[in-house]
C-alpha cells in the first residue's frame, strides 16, 4: 500500500494522472483531412473484391462496361476473380491488391464489384502509411462502409459511401456521381418525389420523417449499421465528435436494429453527434411475434433523447439510385426538409 500511495502521489505532481484516456468505441481523434484528386475522361480505374466472391465472370464484364460507360478505364486487381469460400480470396490477398492500386500512380480510383461480406476482415493488412501518401478515390456501400470508415479513421482520407460495380448506373445516379467526382462540385442531396407519387396532391413513398428538428454542422460519418456495429471499439471506427452519423440497413428484424443501436449507444458513439439521419432499411419489417416494436419505435427511443436534429427516411441505403456521399467531410443539415450540404468540395 505504501508503495501505490507513493506511485499515486509521484503520478499527480508529474501530470501522469491526468492523461485522458480514449472513449470507448471509437478511434482517436482522425488525421488531418485528405482530398484526393478527381476524376477525368480516361482515368484508370482498379476494379478490386475486397469482400464477398464474385461467382460469374459475367458479372465482372458488368462491371467493366459500366466503367468504359463512365468514361473511364478499367484495370482488373490480381485476385479479383479468386474465391475462398463466400470471399473474394484470402484476407492478404484482398487487401494486397488495395495497396497496388493506392500505390500504382496510373489509378485514380478504386471500385469494389459488390459488397457482401469481408472487407473488416482485410483493414489490419492495409498499408495505410501508403494509402495517405497516395490518396484515391474509393467507393462502394454495404459491407464497403467497413473499408471507407477504416481508410478515413486511419488516414484522414475523404472516402465516398456511394455505387459499386454491379449498381443500376442509371442517370439519376451517375450525373451526381459525376458531378461530386468528376467536375468537383458541392451539391445539396434531398430526397426526390418518385415516379408514382408525381401526379399525387402529396408524396407518399421517399417521405421524410422528422425526428427533432433543428440544424447542424459536422463531418458526414456513417453507412451500414451492422458493418458499423461490428467494428465498434476498434481502431477502424472514426472519432465521432460533433459528427453527423448516416446509418441504414437491409434484411434485418427490429430486434436486431434495435439490438445494434443499443450497442453503439452503450458505446457511447451517440455521445457527442451534432446530428443523425437514418435512410433505408430495405425488408426490415416488424417480427411477426406478438408485441414487436416498429422501426419508427425504436430509433425514436435511441435517438430522440439525444436532442440533436434528426430524421428518419433520407434516401441512404440498399435503394436505386445509390447516393455519392463524401465520408469525413463538412456537410449542413436541415432535419425538417431532411436536406444534407456539403459545405466544400470533395476532391482537388
Amino acid at each position: 500500500m505504501i508503495l501505490r500511495r507513493n506511485f499515486f502521489a509521484l503520478a499527480a505532481l508529474t501530470g501522469l494522472m491526468a492523461i485522458k484516456p480514449l472513449r470507448p468505441g471509437y478511434a482517436a481523434a482522425s488525421p488531418p483531412t485528405l482530398k484526393p484528386h478527381r476524376l477525368s475522361p480516361g482515368s484508370a480505374v482498379g476494379i478490386i473484391s475486397p469482400a464477398g466472391a464474385t461467382f460469374r465472370r459475367e458479372e465482372l464484364d458488368i462491371v467493366v462496361d459500366a466503367v468504359r460507360g463512365l468514361g473511364l478505364v478499367p484495370r482488373l486487381a490480381p485476385h479479383v476473380l479468386d474465391r475462398y469460400g463466400y470471399l473474394a480470396g484470402q484476407d492478404r490477398d484482398r487487401a494486397a491488391d488495395i495497396n497496388q492500386f493506392f500505390a500504382d500512380p496510373e489509378i485514380a480510383a478504386l471500385l469494389p464489384i459488390r459488397g457482401d461480406w469481408g472487407s473488416s476482415r482485410v483493414l489490419p493488412y492495409l498499408d495505410y502509411s501508403q494509402i495517405r501518401q497516395n490518396p484515391k478515390i474509393i467507393v462502394g456501400f454495404s459491407d464497403i462502409t467497413a473499408l471507407l470508415l477504416g481508410i478515413y479513421a486511419k488516414t484522414g482520407l475523404i472516402t465516398f459511401h456511394g455505387p459499386h460495380g454491379l449498381t443500376a448506373w442509371r442517370p439519376d445516379q451517375v450525373e451526381p456521381f459525376r458531378q461530386i467526382l468528376f467536375a468537383g462540385e458541392a451539391l445539396t442531396f434531398a430526397n426526390s418525389v418518385v415516379a408514382e407519387d408525381r401526379d399525387r396532391l402529396m408524396p407518399v413513398r421517399n417521405r421524410i420523417q422528422t425526428i427533432t428538428p433543428g440544424q447542424a454542422q459536422g463531418r458526414l460519418i456513417g453507412g451500414n449499421l451492422s458493418v458499423i456495429a461490428g467494428v465498434v471499439g476498434s481502431p477502424y471506427l472514426p472519432d465521432l465528435d460533433g459528427a453527423i452519423l448516416f446509418l441504414e440497413d437491409v434484411g434485418e428484424s427490429i430486434y436486431r436494429i434495435d439490438r445494434m443501436l443499443t450497442q453503439l449507444k452503450l458505446a457511447g458513439v451517440f455521445d457527442q453527434l451534432s446530428g443523425f439521419i437514418f435512410g433505408q432499411c430495405v425488408s426490415c419489417g416488424p417480427d411477426e411475434d406478438y408485441g414487436s416494436l416498429t422501426l419508427e419505435e425504436v430509433l425514436y427511443d435511441h435517438i430522440a433523447p439525444l436532442g440533436i436534429p434528426a430524421w428518419m427516411g433520407a434516401a441512404i441505403g440498399h435503394v436505386e439510385p445509390i447516393l455519392t456521399l463524401p465520408i469525413g467531410l463538412s456537410v449542413a443539415i436541415d432535419a425538417a426538409p431532411g436536406t444534407i450540404r456539403m459545405l466544400e468540395v470533395a476532391v482537388i
